[in-house]
């Protein structure tokens, strides 16, 4: 505990005491140095509704409300008696920190108001925490299951539900069965709080999916249409969910790298970043700088990846066709060089705990220079055949419009946030990786319209680019990986020099290595907006807790508020300019 700091602000500490006194039930220390409050449940709601508008400075977003099931944890030196913990992770812009609020739930009563009058983005992190846990919060507009099926048996996260296939009996699906899931699929506009829009007008509903072009995955919006006005909008989700956050706690911290890939997967070891990030700051474990630079590199190689991938789509969503072929075709240039370093294309699952997997191959440079030379002026082309076509531009400006504080009101991070207005960019503000040291722009829109978080996505890849030709121009020498015993897989200079040296490699190989207990928070400036891995390691091979922060999943809940009073053509336009990927949702 003694790398551990209690507080990173004691400011916040005496100000919340002398607001709340004994309502603080104790502060906990944690690797990732965010001050963090446990608080007495029924003063919860008040020290955040204080958090949000009266503290200085403020902490206007809720940037992620989860859970854990304490009940089979040992590690627990100085928290609070709890079976379970609800967390919620506020951000505060204007002074660059966070801070992380912990209430304690014991027994059979796990019930907390709801927050959804604080932050309308609480609601569907609250039907998670529902879902997952079996958590009620009183006041909720709509508690229901957001990620599994409404006939689902229990709550998944919690740790006695299994974890694997084969824990489960067989699977059937007899006729009554199969009858009663259609009829639990059924739609009722009552449930979910729709009304008629006025006493002339009956309910007209229209699924846009969960299987259409323009969804893009598995994701079902349920209209309610006045012709083809829209007056209302429910986007429906989890039929991508696959458990991400579950098979964090059976795998190795090493076997899970491979899982991060399938999360938001168009972008690659994007993934992989922030979690080995977290683990690597749970172990105490510093990747050398010729790992951090190759890390940022092949993180902005698949930045460009994702971002030809929305490019596109957006422009055949809107009627465009050739540019998506063209920019794929880019994008496999990108998967050429990602190939030649990685050995993989689309899931190298590359990055390791302590560094990246192999030392950059002979010949990168070239591969590099060549794709370097090679794309600007493809971007130029694209940008004249998208942004610069007037169709598009009457199409996607003022449609789907918010401002700066109704992103932040919502969770909106990314490209969507900075497409409003407000420079903010994690690799600036908060630097990881050794991003500090590279010269970029931080490209900014001002309406925060369709047009814009296109037109702000475009301007990052020639960004990218220039963080890609410093790497190529200043790649460090010395090791692409850290001689930490923690680190994975280790090191086998001296395996066969001694026996205790050759089962401690076995051992690291087969069952990886066991991080030291805590718990600790990384987030980067991924591709859709800010991802963050939440882990806390009980000191053992395999993750207590692993808890997956999405971008894709706040920006969805804005869908009703962007596309109400428009068509739905500019609604299609909307989902394009978002730029998620269900997996990333749903995970």
């Amino acid at each position: 505990m003694t790398d551990k700091i209690m507080s990173a602000d004691t400011n916040l500490d005496t100000e919340l005491s002398d607001r709340f006194g004994a309502a603080i039930v104790a502060i906990q220390a944690t690797h990732d140095r965010i001050p963090t409050y446990w608080i007495d449940r029924d003063d919860a709601k008040s020290v955040l509704h204080y958090l949000k508008t009266q503290a200085r400075p403020a902490y206007p977003m809720l940037y992620d409300l989860s859970a854990i099931d304490e009940r089979l944890r040992h590690h627990r030196d100085g928290q609070p008696t709890s079976d379970f913990t609800v967390v919620y992770h506020l951000l505060s812009f204007e002074g660059n920190r966070d801070v992380r609020i912990k209430v304690a739930l014991i027994g059979a009563s796990l019930t907390l108001p709801s927050i959804t009058d604080i932050w309308p983005a609480a609601n569907w992190y609250e039907c998670e925490a529902w879902d997952m846990f079996g958590i009620r919060f009183d006041g909720h507009p709509h508690l229901r299951r957001i990620l599994m099926p409404p006939t689902w048996g229990g709550h998944p996260l919690r740790k006695e539900h299994p974890a694997r296939a084969t824990e489960m009996g067989p699977y059937s699906l007899p006729d009554d069965k199969q009858d009663a899931e259609q009829e639990a699929l059924r739609f009722r506009p009552e449930d979910w709080g729709m009304q008629r829009a006025n006493a002339d007008a009956e309910f007209m509903f229209l699924n846009l999916g969960p299987n259409h072009p323009s969804v893009h995955g598995v994701f079902r919006i349920v209209l309610q249409l006045d012709g083809e006005e829209i007056i209302d909008a429910v986007p429906d989700i989890g039929y991508h969910h696959r458990g991400a956050e579950k098979m964090g706690e059976r795998q190795s911290w090493h076997t899970y790298i491979p899982y991060t890939d399938r999360v938001d997967y168009l972008s690659g070891v994007m993934n992989n970043l922030p979690y080995v990030l977290a683990v690597e700051q749970l172990a105490g474990i510093e990747a050398p700088e010729r790992a951090r630079v190759i890390r940022v590199m092949m993180a902005e190689f698949f930045r460009i990846a994702s971002h030809l991938v929305f490019y596109g789509t957006f422009a055949q969503d809107l009627g465009a066709l050739s540019p998506v072929f063209f920019m794929f075709t880019d994008r496999e240039r990108v998967f050429d060089v990602v190939e030649a370093i990685c050995g993989g294309r689309m899931h190298p699952s590359w990055f390791r705990i302590g560094g990246v997997a192999q030392d950059l191959p002979q010949g990168w440079d070239r591969l590099v220079r060549e794709f370097l030379d090679y794309l600007p002026a493809r971007l130029d082309e694209y940008d004249h055949l998208v942004l610069g076509n007037r169709i598009l531009q009457q199409r996607t400006r003022g449609i789907g419009a918010y401002d700066r504080d109704t992103a932040i009101e919502w969770g909106v991070t990314g490209p969507g946030l900075r497409a409003s207005g407000y420079e903010w960019d994690f690799r600036k503000q908060r630097p990881y990786s050794g991003y500090e040291q590279f010269d970029f722009d931080v490209p900014v829109g001002h309406n925060g319209d369709c047009y814009d978080r296109c037109a702000v996505r475009a301007e990052e890849m020639r960004q990218s680019l220039r963080i890609i030709r410093q790497c190529l121009e200043n790649m460090p020498s010395g090791p692409y990986k850290a001689e930490h015993p923690l680190a994975t897989p280790p090191l086998k200079a001296r395996t066969m020099h001694d026996i205790e040296t050759l089962i401690t490699h076995f051992l690291g190989v087969s069952w990886g290595p066991p991080i030291p207990s805590g718990e600790s928070f990384v987030g980067i400036e991924a591709t859709k907006g800010s991802n963050g891995y939440y882990l806390i390691s009980d000191g053992d091979v395999m993750s207590y807790r692993t808890r997956i922060r999405t971008p894709s999943f706040p920006h969805l809940q804005l869908i009703p508020k962007m596309c109400r009073g428009r068509m739905i053509p500019d609604l299609i336009a909307i989902l394009g300019s978002i730029d998620f990927v269900m997996a990333d949702v749903d995970r």
